[in-house]
């Protein structure tokens, strides 16, 4: 996770709208405006988020380590304040929309624009209704609990550890008992924010969302869709084998073997990553060689030598090391006295070098991933610090998380054998059980991310009404992902507000792209290498070549087109799904060979 705070939170940005609504100041501003007030104002307001961002940062930080009344209170304050000029600038920049200025303030002016996840209109009643609405779902969804009184998390363990199927659909209709009351705020929601983004010049939210990745809106529907297409049938054989393994353990009346799976016996909430029931699908055999965890142990690691180990991958490309006050101001073990944000972050604190990690480490195997991953957003935000601070962030929204996953794919046994925490290099029969365990997550998770914003574009622009919201929802949801609800849903309930994403307001498209451009960076940076094995095998350790054109594309920020920042690291301007496939192959190939004779597809 990348905190960044030139705007703040995607839920926060609509919870003090009416602080800072323009409807009289438009009413006394009718003077034409020119392109030289459009690069006056551009300027205005880098100088005031230059002044506004440590301060924020800062506060944001204190209250992630010092989980206070009081903390939260100054957050809240800052929030509001991040909020209004977040807004403020929006509606101004709007004024420019017809005038011709040159493209880097055309773009900066854009950028101003779509930096509110749900703009509210002038209308001072409707702003505050907006930042009232938003405010209640996100309530809604925090203090939900199932009718036995257990909250998300609860429900959450119980889908990701039992096995009695009965359990497991009391767990998952329970938890959405939560959402239904939401439906009718959400609606309303929905109306006022396609207000403000008509304001702003957009056809709707949906719209607004789309012009982000530097194309049409609609070309980038259509995009989406055809990097899905490029890893479908990965997808499909994992699907047809889980379904196989699912319908032996829980009888083929439950699990149907030419429909959907059931959506509650997949190990997650939401169905959405299946990595929790490995140990059903597991291949026979599938010993990976090694206990990284224990080898940690072993070899006498703490929570330092963690990060510096990951610092160290990042130095052998180059990068240089990380500043002394990183060490100095990062949490990077959990405190004893006192309650902490515990979820790992990467944090930039001032846009320039005051850099930082806050997570809770463990001696594991997952936290020694994670940290290569944080510092992955470490690095970039290191890395476009020279730019102008509303070009401080990834190409698009999936770049960020890209990174710090490209660089985890690069942990493989032979990196692990290189800095001696394993002492062989295990034998290619075991890939298949390291391959399984990451297609149930990274895999399993491509279609489910994809509809998600499939279907909140269905709803912004009018194809889905209220009284479709659910069944739209799991009409998408069969569809990409061959899931299916357990039990019949009726008109009334509303399935999608059981998700965080959607009541808080949080774009999803940006976990698709991630999902997909992590496998093409690393791609192109290991035939930059000259790795010439699979390449599951490849880790781009110690390789500078790679590491110096790794880093002309993080220092470029949002300051261009994403399709620029990938071409000077890939040579490609189209994102592309085919690294996904070969990545999988070997996986891809011993699935199909599982398959046979089976009816796959739903």
């Amino acid at each position: 996770m990348m905190r960044k705070f030139l705007l703040t939170g995607t839920t926060a940005l609509t919870l003090v709208l009416a602080a800072c609504s323009p409807a009289s100041e438009e009413k006394t501003t009718e003077k034409a405006v020119t392109s030289e007030d459009a690069k006056a104002f551009v300027a205005m307001v880098e100088k005031e988020y230059e002044e506004y961002y440590p301060y924020a940062a800062r506060t944001y930080w204190i209250q992630a380590n010092f989980v206070t009344v009081d903390s939260n209170a100054l957050v809240a304050k800052v929030s509001a304040e991040g909020t209004a000029m977040a807004v403020k600038f929006a509606n101004e920049a709007k004024k420019f929309n017809e005038i011709e200025v040159d493209p880097d303030t055309r773009r900066k002016l854009e950028l101003l624009k779509q930096g509110i996840t749900l703009p509210a209109p002038t209308n001072e009643a409707e702003n505050r209704e907006l930042a009232q609405l938003t405010s209640d779902l996100d309530a809604m969804y925090a203090t939900g609990k199932d009718p036995r009184g257990r909250n998300d998390r609860e429900l959450i363990k119980v889908m990701a550890e039992s096995r009695n199927p009965d359990e497991l659909l009391e767990a998952w209709t329970g938890w959405r008992t939560v959402s239904p009351p939401m439906k009718e705020k959400y609606a309303r929601m929905v109306e006022i924010a396609n207000k403000g983004a008509k304001e702003l010049g957009y056809k709707d939210v949906g719209a607004m969302w789309r012009a982000g990745y530097d194309m049409p809106a609609d070309d980038f529907r259509a995009e989406a869709d055809r990097m899905w297409e490029q890893v479908k049938p990965l997808y499909s054989s994992l699907h047809c084998y889980v379904r196989a393994r699912l319908g032996e353990k829980y009888g083929e009346d439950v699990v149907p073997q030419d429909q959907p799976i059931p959506a509650h016996l997949l190990g997650n909430m939401w169905a959405q990553e299946w990595g929790n029931i490995y140990d059903l699908v597991a291949p026979e055999g599938s010993d990976i060689g090694y206990d990284l965890t224990a080898r940690l142990k072993d070899k006498g690691y703490d929570e330092i030598r963690m990060v510096k180990t990951g610092e160290n991958f990042f130095s052998s490309l180059g990068f240089a090391p990380l500043p002394d006050t990183f060490w100095e101001r990062s949490l990077i073990k959990k405190p004893q006295d006192r309650e902490v944000q515990c979820h790992a972050s990467a944090w930039d604190i001032d846009g320039k070098d005051d850099i930082r990690i806050k997570m809770c480490t463990q001696i594991n195997a997952d936290d020694f991933e994670t940290v290569h991953h944080e510092l992955g957003h470490n690095y970039y935000q290191r890395a476009y610090k020279n730019q102008s601070i509303l070009y401080q962030g990834g190409a698009n929204d999936g770049f960020h998380e890209a990174i710090g996953d490209t660089i985890a794919l690069s942990i493989t046994p032979d990196y692990l054998k290189q800095i001696g925490l394993i002492d062989k290099v295990p034998s290619a029969e075991s890939d298949i059980g390291l391959l399984m365990r990451r297609a149930l997550d990274k895999v399993a998770f491509l279609p489910f991310s994809l509809m998600v914003d499939q279907w909140r574009w269905k709803v912004f622009n009018g194809e889905l009404t209220p009284d479709t919201y659910n069944s739209g929802w799991w009409d998408l949801r069969e569809n990409y992902q061959g899931v299916k609800a357990p039990v019949e849903r009726a008109a009334d309930d509303f399935d999608p507000g059981a998700k965080y994403h959607i009541p808080g307001n949080t774009p999803y498209m940006r976990y698709f792209l991630a999902r997909v451009l992590q496998f093409q960076f690393h791609k192109a940076a290991c035939e930059m290498a000259g790795f010439e094995g699979p390449l599951h095998r490849c880790t781009i350790y110690n390789n500078k070549e790679v590491g110096e054109k790794f880093n002309a594309m993080l220092e470029m920020g949002q300051s261009k087109p994403w399709p620029e920042a990938l071409e000077a690291f890939t040579g490609t301007r189209q994102m592309d799904g085919s690294a996904v496939l070969e990545y999988f192959a070997p996986l891809q190939k011993w699935l199909d060979e599982q398959n046979e004779g089976r009816s796959c597809g739903w």
